[in-house]
């Protein structure tokens, strides 16, 4: 497992719970706990954080380390994820096993924002984006966050909210 899913406070562990709420996710939690925002999750740092022969292994593994919110993304990316790791045993397996705990949470449902993803794709047509970026470019928008883990250059590029930039967690070289 990538993530813990309880939070030490001394002899106590609080449970997380994150629940939808329409066109987000927030966190409930006691009162001594804030909501904390989601970070997206592209599929280059799910490659990076199960296959230790990637480049970028150690920085996907240092970036992870110190997140607190949710890791959200879409099925797309998983489906990309299990593909580009179908020569490692069980990292496939392992990716659905994150999906399964609540590791990596999947929020999106293309059936309510196909539309939004095709203008997304239309509109990035020149880099070209591909499908899994235009629905977290969607994802973004419904979740209001451009806090992203990418190793994916064209997120530089692409604007959420239609004007705002990615925050990419992952310095590129």
């Amino acid at each position: 497992m990538l993530r813990q899913a309880f939070e030490n406070e001394g002899d106590r562990h609080r449970a997380v719970c994150l629940c939808g709420s329409g066109f987000g996710l927030y966190q409930e939690t006691s009162a001594r706990i804030w909501p904390v925002k989601p970070t997206l999750l592209d599929s280059g740092v799910i490659v990076g954080l199960l296959d230790r022969s990637e480049l970028h292994h150690t920085r996907c593994v240092a970036a992870l380390e110190g997140l607190e919110g949710p890791l959200v993304t879409c099925e797309a990316v998983i489906a990309e994820s299990c593909y580009l790791l179908r020569e490692l045993p069980g990292a496939a397996e392992t990716v659905l096993e994150n999906v399964e705990r609540g590791i990596f949470q999947i929020p999106f449902q293309l059936s309510r924002s196909a539309n939004v993803v095709r203008q997304v794709m239309h509109k990035y047509r020149d880099l070209p984006v591909d499908f899994a970026d235009a629905c977290l470019v969607q994802l973004a928008d419904e979740l209001n966050t451009g806090d992203i883990l990418t190793l994916d250059r064209d997120f530089e590029s692409y604007r959420w909210r239609k004007t705002r930039p990615f925050r990419l967690l992952i310095a590129l070289d």
